[in-house]
């Protein structure tokens, strides 16, 4: 390597000598520049930044109820797989949530029952893990309600009938009426019927003791 660099000096001293100290100050001064930032790489992005206007095709962001509810049915998806079930899965967003029904293919939802459990413990459970599915990938809690075979539409018409029946008995004695503890989901459809019917409704107990209270204004 020194012979080659020491060549190269002798070739040029014999068209315009240069002083030692002058050539050294010259390679330093190369040097420098080549590694100053941007100096090769002008006008290019940084590492891991897109180009000015490459945003521009990608529009305004996905809206985080819809992005939920993808993230949602692509691990439902899974689970149904795993578990050797068929169903189609619809997404809906209304009312500022995410919704998440799988329905059998064709009129059998028998085989979807086992994901539904005794009084909706299982899909309970199973909407509780979509929520923290969603939560690891977005970093944001989710409210999203899952349905399975229809359970929930069944349900939800059992509710109806317990609040008008809790309706009648708290105008007839004029108590207050406690009902047996319901998840969150359920409790606000109750409380939706009480206050139709101009009664009051509150939610008393902790966890999984939390019930509603029906009762008849007072004054």
């Amino acid at each position: 390597m020194t012979d080659i660099r020491q060549t190269t000096q002798d070739a040029d001293d014999v068209q315009h000598p240069v002083p030692a100290d002058d050539a050294e100050r010259g390679a330093r001064t190369e040097s420098a520049s080549a590694q100053e930032p941007g100096a090769q790489d002008a006008g290019r992005p940084e590492a891991g930044q897109e180009p000015a206007d490459s945003g521009a095709e990608d529009g305004a962001a996905a809206d985080p109820l819809e992005e939920e509810g993808e993230i949602a049915a692509d691990y439902l998806e899974e689970l149904l797989d795993t578990a050797d079930l068929d169903g189609d899965i619809d997404i809906e967003v209304r009312d500022g949530r995410t919704y998440l029904s799988v329905v059998a293919d064709g009129d059998d939802d028998e085989g979807l029952a086992v994901l539904v459990g005794a009084d909706g413990e299982v899909l309970e459970a199973l909407q509780e893990l979509l929520r923290l599915a969603v939560l690891a990938a977005t970093d944001r809690r989710s409210r999203l309600v899952l349905d399975i075979g229809g359970y929930r539409r069944r349900r939800a018409d059992e509710l109806q009938d317990l609040a008008l029946s809790a309706v009648r008995e708290a105008r007839q004695s004029g108590e207050r009426v406690h009902l047996d503890p319901l998840s969150a989901y359920e409790r606000k459809i109750v409380h939706d019927v009480v206050a139709e019917q101009g009664l009051v409704s509150e939610s008393e107990g902790e966890g999984a003791a939390r019930h509603i209270v029906v009762s008849v204004p007072q004054g």
